[in-house]
This record gives C-alpha cells, structure tokens and sequence, in this order.
C-alpha cells in the first residue's frame, strides 16, 4: 500500500472529491438545510421539504421515495426523531444505495482484478460524455500504476475520435492501435487484443463509437466487437464501462437505460461532476441500475478521474463547506 499512498495519497484524492463536489454539495446541503430550519422534529412538513431538495439534486424520484420511505420508517419507529439526527439517518440510507454487489471488483489504486492478463475493458458512452479523455485518464493513472497499458481506437466513425485518443497515447506515453476512418471497428478491437497478448500488456482499453440513434445497430456492433476479441480471449471483455455526463443529470439515466439494454454493462464512470450541481444522479444511477460506480471525474486533470469510494461520496455531499 505505500507506495500506491504515494501515487495517488488518499488525501489528495478526498481534496480533489470535496473540490469537485462543491457545487452539488452546496446545493444539496443549503436545500436540507432549508427543509429542517427552525424545526425541531422531523414531521410531515421536514419530509416534503427534504423530498423537494433530492429531487432537485437529480437523485430521481424512484431513488428519492425510496429514502423518504426508509425515513418515514424510522420516524415511525423511533415516535420522537428530531433533525440534528436528520443528516446521520439521511447519510446512512444514501450509502446503503451505493452499496454494490460482494463479488464487486475494485480498482482500488488502479490495481486491476488478479486471475487473467491482460485485463480488457471495453469502453462505451455516446459521443461529448468524456468517454474518450476518460479512456485516456484512465491510461495515464494505470501507467502511473506500474501498468503497461495499450489503447484500441475502434470508434472508427468519427476522425476526431481517433485523433483525440492517439494525442492521449502519446502524452500518456502508452501505444495504440488504429486505423483510418470507415474501417471495421472490430477489426481494430482484434488487432489490439492480438497486439496486447504478444507484448504481454496488463490491461487494455477499447473505444468504442458513440451512437444511440438506432439501438439495435449499436447492440450488433458490439456484438460483433465481442465476439471476434473472445476469439483471442473467451472470457474477455472482462468489463464493459458506460461512461455518462454527470452533468446532464436525468438525460444520463435516459442513456444508461439505452445501452444496458444494448450491452452488458458492468461498470460505470461518470464524468464532469466538478462542474455541476447535479452530482445526485450518481443515487439515481447507482439505484435504478444496480451497476457498481467505478470511477468519477470531479476535474480536467488525469489524476482528477477518481476511484470511487462510496463512504468518501457520501462524507463529501454532507461536509459543510469550507469558511
């Protein structure tokens, strides 16, 4: 662990998450405050007025019911609750959201899952989520890591794509396997898997074409890039990572819906969160999907792709801001 301490100092990375989330923290903090001034107990009127501010946090109103719900409970429960044991209560039912399955993966100080080599992910997300600059954050923090790491452009569709990933390769100073424009996005996702088992990489990182306007074309092109990477290697990919746009709030959970029924997606990365006050989507993801959050974006810097810690989320939405 030590010298992971070093790479990515836990400090570091809790500053670079309270600096992110200040403003969905401020927004989602002065609403709850709003709901229980002046109130001693937590009564019908508190409930409401907690209800209005998750769901204009962008915590949805499925994952929103579920916590007033769990809340009414305890107030039921407990007869006298008063609302300084509010934010406790509040902090624990948003956490149980995030909890995620037991046989969950962690890139815990980007280290990756043991048992195979190399390690494929296969990245997905429509175009302008920060799909590609994630792949490449993702490159520099697994290089960073003591990972040897390869990069496959199969988004294919779009020259900017291509272009922007191959900047990544060499800034992060990682190789890549590309095409020109038009070519077969599988076929790029085959060569970069035979290239990564013959140098022996530890992971590798495939872009994917960002498209939603006809779901039953994406699902085949993935499909098809499936297939013939399991012609290398069975198993793989060993994760397929949607990326969203924190940022755009509900319209992520419009996307989420779209390539989870496209693909089989395992993990998620939502980007852009420092920018927004809408970081209550990651609840509403996190709830209705049930696919662990694996990395955030909270800044444009590489090291500002974090993994995600579900009790460091939580602690940094209810940190009172800083005088």
């Amino acid at each position: 662990m030590g010298i992971f301490d070093k790479l990515f100092g836990k400090k570091q990375q809790q500053e670079s998450l309270q600096q992110g989330m200040q403003k969905t923290r401020e927004g989602f903090f002065s609403k709850i405050t709003k709901a229980i001034a002046g109130k001693s107990t937590v009564d019908e009127e508190v409930l409401d007025d907690l209800e209005n501010a998750l769901v204009s946090a962008d915590v949805g109103v499925e994952t929103t019911v579920k916590i007033i719900d769990q809340i009414e409970k305890r107030v039921a429960r407990d007869k006298y609750l008063n609302t300084s044991e509010l934010n406790a209560i509040l902090k624990e039912e948003i956490q149980q959201i995030l909890v995620t399955a037991p046989q969950d993966s962690s890139y815990e100080n980007y280290e990756l899952p043991a048992g195979h080599k190399p390690h494929i992910i296969l990245v997905v997300g429509v175009n302008g989520v920060g799909k590609t600059t994630t792949i490449g954050k993702l490159a520099h923090n697994f290089s960073k890591a003591g990972k040897s790491v390869l990069l496959g452009a199969a988004d294919t569709f779009r020259a900017a794509a291509v272009d922007q990933l191959t900047i990544w390769s060499e800034r992060v100073g990682v190789p890549i396997v590309k095409k020109e424009m038009g070519s077969d996005p599988a076929a790029v996702a085959f060569d970069t898997v035979n290239s990564g088992v013959a140098k022996n990489v530890d992971v590798i990182l495939i872009d994917t074409a960002g498209r939603l306007h006809n779901k039953a074309h994406l699902m085949d092109e993935l499909s098809k890039i499936k297939r013939v990477i399991q012609k290398v290697i069975p198993e793989a990919p060993h994760e397929v990572m949607l990326v969203l746009d924190g940022s755009t709030g509900q319209n992520a959970l419009e996307q989420a819906k779209h390539f989870t029924a496209a693909t089989d997606v395992s993990a998620l990365a939502i980007t852009k969160l420092d920018g927004t006050a809408k970081g209550g989507v990651v609840l509403a993801i996190a709830s209705q999907f049930r696919i662990p959050v694996k990395f955030i974006g909270v800044g444009e810097k590489a090291e500002d792709l974090l993994v995600f810690d579900k009790v460091d989320f939580v602690n940094s939405l209810f940190s009172l801001p800083a005088e």
